[in-house]
């Protein structure tokens, strides 16, 4: 059994990636352990840039992200009992980010890989790769078999076999003292931009997931457990991090999904080694404060789908060379602001007065300064990846 490109994990890397190069005229196959129910129901991030907007509907995928998604030209940061709106498309030339969940996107993808002759094999559970010889070895329905390919592509995500095939990687993590408590919720939401709130009793986000369900999250400790968390709980907490001084009112309804994520950065140098290639958080997470994971994946398979098909049109490996390179420069960039975000908006467990006063201190700034506004704003609208 033999393709051009083997691709491990059929999250919205591995599946962009290979709707990328059904339009280049090369040929993949997509292997997932799980099956597609399960894959079409994970609940991931759903905040998209600009730029991963424009790839998604310039590959043919976007017709159903423009009528549900949700565009956004800014967000408000909320400290101090006040809200203060930071204008992303003013600050950004007209730049938006828009909320299409990224089990939304999956389904898309799933869907239009059949009508262009993809081959996605569920409950396919990838076993070892050998990057040299380029295969995959993998097991469905109880058979071992072996993938014979050109090239793999690692989108296997952080728990993969990928990663571990690049020998003398080198790591670099932290992890960080709290993590997230996500809620899904089946109300309106309570605004029409995202709310990231500090306060002396930790870090909320209210996002937005359809005009008909919401998704908030609360930092809690890392070692809580989730069944300590009731939904009244929940909605105390939550009311008391947005308050306002002028009364604004969170509106709470049947929680439907909730769950505690640890917080962590990582990234794996380099991306690529021989034949094989990672992408997405086989080869770099981000504290989802900053909005990137998901972004990240997105331009890493569109810089390797273009490599790919340089390679394959021209035989140039100059593309595929500098591959890890490109994308590292970018990872480092969404790293940075992502650590940045996430220590200006959380509360150490170890802080004291004077470190909280810092923090307002800050947030005062970036509320205030213009280009403090500004730099913000570049970085949450993202760069543009290029098809």
């Amino acid at each position: 059994m033999r393709t051009q490109v083997a691709i491990a994990g059929a999250g919205p890397a591995g599946l962009l990636l290979s709707h990328l190069l059904s339009l280049r005229g090369i040929d993949s196959v997509v292997l997932e352990s799980r099956d597609r129910a399960y894959v079409e129901k994970r609940q991931r991030a759903g905040m998209l840039e600009q730029g991963t907007v424009d790839v998604l509907r310039g590959s043919g995928v976007g017709e159903r992200l423009d009528r549900e998604g949700l565009t956004h030209h800014g967000l408000e940061l909320r400290f101090g009992g006040a809200g203060h709106r930071i204008p992303l498309s003013e600050l950004t030339g007209g730049r938006t980010v828009t909320v299409y969940a990224q089990t939304e996107i999956v389904k898309d993808l799933i869907a239009a890989r059949p009508a262009a002759g993809g081959d996605v094999r569920f409950e396919a559970e990838v076993l070892s790769v050998d990057p040299s010889a380029p295969s995959v070895t993998y097991r469905q329905d109880g058979r071992v078999q072996t993938l014979e390919c050109d090239v793999i592509a690692g989108c296997d995500g952080f728990h993969g076999v990928c990663r571990a095939a690049v020998p003398g990687a080198t790591v670099f993590e932290r992890e960080y003292p709290f993590a997230w408590l996500g809620i899904l919720a089946d109300v309106p939401p309570s605004t029409d931009e995202l709310i990231y709130a500090y306060s002396e009793r930790g870090f909320a986000l209210y996002s937005l997931r359809s005009p008909k369900i919401s998704r908030l999250y609360l930092q809690v400790d890392p070692s809580d457990d989730v069944a300590a968390w009731p939904d009244e709980r929940i909605w105390a907490e939550l009311r008391a991090r947005f308050a306002t001084r002028d009364g604004w009112e969170l509106r709470d309804g049947p929680v439907l999904e909730k769950a505690i994520t640890p917080m962590r950065s990582f990234v794996t140098e380099p991306m690529r080694h021989d034949r094989l290639f990672l992408a997405g958080d086989a080869a770099h997470i981000v504290p989802p404060t900053g909005a990137k994971g998901l972004n990240l994946a997105i331009s890493d398979v569109t810089v390797l789908a273009a490599a790919l098909g340089a390679w394959y049109d021209s035989g140039s490996t100059e593309l595929l060379d500098a591959y890890s390179a490109t994308c590292l420069r970018r990872v480092w960039r969404a790293e940075h602001f992502s650590y940045w975000m996430t220590t200006l908006l959380h509360k150490d467990p170890r802080q004291d007065a004077f470190g909280h006063r810092l923090q307002l201190s800050h947030l005062e700034y970036v509320a205030a300064s213009k280009a403090a506004a500004a730099t913000l704003a570049e970085n949450y609208v993202g760069a543009a990846p290029k098809l």
